[in-house]
């Protein structure tokens, strides 16, 4: 593409902008930015607003500087009373016919804060200046672009009457690459948290003329402002919906106002799919033909998680149901049209006798039901009980690991798969189109112990073993303290010094013990000084939770079978022994014994986990999925993993914090590597190995010592880089 001037660029796009039905207007300073919102407010109310009336109007709008509570009055209405002491109402943006807005662009407006500065161009809705474009010339970095727009942010944007500060987004372009983002107001910019729109096959429009015709269209521009901006209550800030997760919302919202078919998302692991499902559930709740919308969670562990994420964007908008008996009161309250809840207190409601008469007046309501993973617990009994006992309903699943014929696992002779249960797939977004556009990291995967090659072995510490068989082997004493060793060894390399945690996943409840027991012998010998921390079921086959249980009413003490009564009590003493050690170390008072304290304690754990102060989390099956730490950027594995479990738990390792953790490391003491390749190749494509796996440590070493003696073989007077 030929260079051009930002001169240039300004020009088309304003031009551009007029032609698709923008008026445009020369707005040269703040006096003529309130003279043109006068008008435009009037226009868009169809009412005349006297000096006093825009007085009392601008006073309302410039009461506060800060860009959330701001955004908070851009969706309000303001109702004063005017000379003729008539109360009048002014609206000062259509929220809910987003189209029906008066637009106009203009360019240099001149604004006069700390430093004089003039803004390239400003897209004004109803009089405010809601999106402001950055534009650097054709070859610079678009980070420059994004670098100029938060100096404004410093020294302009608040000065005066604070207007710009109703900015809900932010366009930054050097006619080339053109990237959107959000107000961040008062929090710290991140560039990383700037998108690229993209159509429904997820390929980038990148060029401004046509991010101008598809983004920057009027109608489109006021959904995104209105319908896929959300404020985010808890930390007072303003998200935008990245365009995978639009045009997820916008196919699901289709589907229920066009005909009565399901869907699934498929969206990987760590592509923000609670905002997805929450701007989805919110949108299909305020639907006329919608009673109820049931977002529905596979385990107790994520309804709380969920809930409170769902709260932070609108608050009080669930009260989480801590029983069946709360749930089934949230289904007959009217007002009540958006729920969270698990999978297993639905079956419950629906089940159990003394809730059907409530229930029963609802099977022919209009239900949408959402899953958070539509897999696992759905492929089963519950699945099949919720679509017999509703007549109305609709069914949307979100997964980041699809079950395919591949990965199904067999159940009453008949695999199951996603598409079997939900229909048809809606959207895609593959962990490939994440890293691409650097919303998760990629994997660097060690696999570490070569037990019949222990010549060839690149690593300090061996964990080769001589063994009769394979159990033998792998619950070999000698290994288990190898592996510990080597863990001990490298937490502090693959965490960079503890500046961030490690989680570390075994195949039973039995070898967690045996690593646990093990890793407490050696701190009080003084061999490390890392804080441990566990939790696990303890029950019949490791299940805390059946597909019936109800877990508010779990009596741990009837969990097990008869004839593994005293293996579960052996594996509750020994929790509720490492929960001792917990409550010294963090001052804490948990326990197994109730079952509101070890769900406490559950929350606990993830609480530590993600604010660093447990450096290793030992975990069975618990934490694998549904746990999201920015903090957490190792796994060490001693666990078969296979298709979507294996990707579900590398996953834990790959959200993005800070340029300092560039990838998810994944140190394997199994043979895993062509389930690994299996996965990536099931869940993305064959080619993506190379994007997701990073090569190891050894062959990047190896490279660059190739590099240097090609350097110096050229140079032979090369000094060293240390000299």
């Amino acid at each position: 593409m030929t260079s051009q001037s930002e001169l240039i660029l300004e020009q088309n796009l304003v031009n551009q902008l007029a032609a698709n039905g923008y008026d445009k207007v020369t707005i040269k300073d703040e006096n003529d930015l309130l003279v043109n919102l006068k008008k435009q407010l009037e226009k868009h109310n169809n009412k005349v607003f006297s000096n006093s009336d825009f007085k009392q109007i601008l006073n309302h709008l410039t009461k506060s500087n800060n860009v959330f509570e701001k955004a908070l009055l851009l969706r309000d209405k303001f109702a004063f009373k005017n000379d003729n002491n008539e109360l009048v109402y002014v609206e000062f943006l259509n929220m809910d016919s987003w189209c029906r807005n008066e637009y106009q662009v203009t360019n240099q407006i001149t604004v006069e804060g700390s430093y004089k500065n003039r803004y390239d161009v400003t897209i004004l809705i109803n009089g405010l200046p809601l999106v402001q474009i950055e534009l650097k010339k054709t070859g610079l970095e678009l980070k420059e672009a994004f670098n100029q727009i938060n100096r404004y942010q410093k020294h302009s944007f608040s000065a005066n009457t604070g207007l710009f500060n109703y900015v809900q987004l932010f366009v930054i372009s050097t006619g080339v690459n053109t990237k959107y983002f959000s107000n961040f107001g008062n929090k710290k910019p991140d560039f990383k948290q700037t998108f690229f729109w993209t159509d429904e096959n997820n390929k980038r429009i990148s060029k401004l003329e046509d991010f101008a015709n598809t983004f920057l269209e009027k109608c489109h521009l006021s959904k995104m402002i209105t319908k896929y901006t959300v404020l985010h209550d808890s930390d007072k800030m303003l998200m935008v919906l990245r365009p995978y997760q639009f045009n997820a919302v916008e196919r699901i919202i289709d589907k229920v106002k066009n005909s009565n078919h399901n869907g699934y998302v498929w969206h990987t692991t760590g592509s923000g799919k609670t905002l997805t499902s929450f701007k989805a559930s919110q949108i299909l709740s305020q639907l006329p033909k919608v009673d109820k919308v049931v977002f529905c969670v596979d385990r107790q562990d994520l309804d709380y998680q969920t809930a409170k994420e769902f709260n932070a964007f609108k608050p009080d908008c669930i009260d989480p149901t801590n029983n069946t008996a709360n749930l089934v009161r949230q289904f007959k309250d009217s007002n009540s049209k958006l729920i969270v809840t698990t999978i297993q207190k639905l079956y419950n409601a629906i089940t159990r006798e003394h809730h059907l008469k409530t229930m029963d007046d609802l099977k022919d309501k209009k239900i949408v039901f959402i899953f958070d993973e539509c897999h696992r617990s759905q492929f089963g009994d519950t699945h099949k009980k919720i679509t017999q006992y509703f007549e109305n309903y609709q069914m949307f699943g979100f997964t980041g690991t699809p079950i395919f014929a591949e990965n199904a696992s067999s159940k009453n002779k008949q695999n199951q798969t996603t598409a079997s249960l939900f229909g048809e797939q809606l959207h895609s977004y593959v962990i490939t189109d994440a890293i691409k556009d650097d919303n998760v990291l990629r994997f660097s995967v060690e696999y570490v112990g070569k037990y019949k090659e222990r010549e060839n072995s690149q690593n300090e510490i061996d964990i080769e073993v001589e063994a009769i068989d394979t159990q033998e082997l792998l619950q070999s004493k000698d290994r288990i303290e190898k592996i510990t060793n080597y863990i001990i060894q490298q937490h502090p390399i693959k965490t960079q010094n503890k500046t961030f945690t490690a989680m570390f996943c075994v195949s039973s409840v039995d070898m967690l013990i045996k690593y646990y027991d093990l890793f407490l012998k050696l701190k009080e010998e003084g061999k490390h000084d890392l804080k441990i921390a566990t939790i696990f079921s303890f029950g019949a086959n490791d299940e805390m939770i059946s597909d019936t249980d109800d877990y508010d009413s779990k009596d741990f003490n009837e969990v097990a079978e008869k004839e593994e009564v005293y293996n579960a009590y052996h594996k509750r003493d020994k929790l509720e022994s490492y929960i001792e050690n917990y409550n010294k170390t963090f001052k804490t008072n948990w326990t197994t014994k109730d079952s509101q304290s070890f769900y406490n304690y559950y929350k606990d754990i993830a609480q530590r986990v993600r604010s660093k102060q447990v450096d290793i989390l030992f975990v069975v099956n618990m934490f694998l999925t549904g746990f999201d730490s920015k903090s957490l950027n190792t796994l060490f594995v001693d666990k078969n993993l296979k298709y979507h479990g294996l990707i579900q738990a590398y996953s834990r390792t790959n959200r993005i914090l800070g340029d300092k953790k560039s990838q998810g490391n994944i140190v394997v003491f199994r043979n895993l590597k062509k389930a690994t390749d299996d996965a990536i190749a099931l869940f993305s494509d064959k080619k993506a190995k190379e994007i997701i796996i990073l090569k190891p440590y050894e062959t990047y070493v190896k490279e660059i010592n190739e590099a240097y003696d090609n350097l110096t073989a050229i140079t032979p007077t090369f000094e060293s880089v240390d000299d």
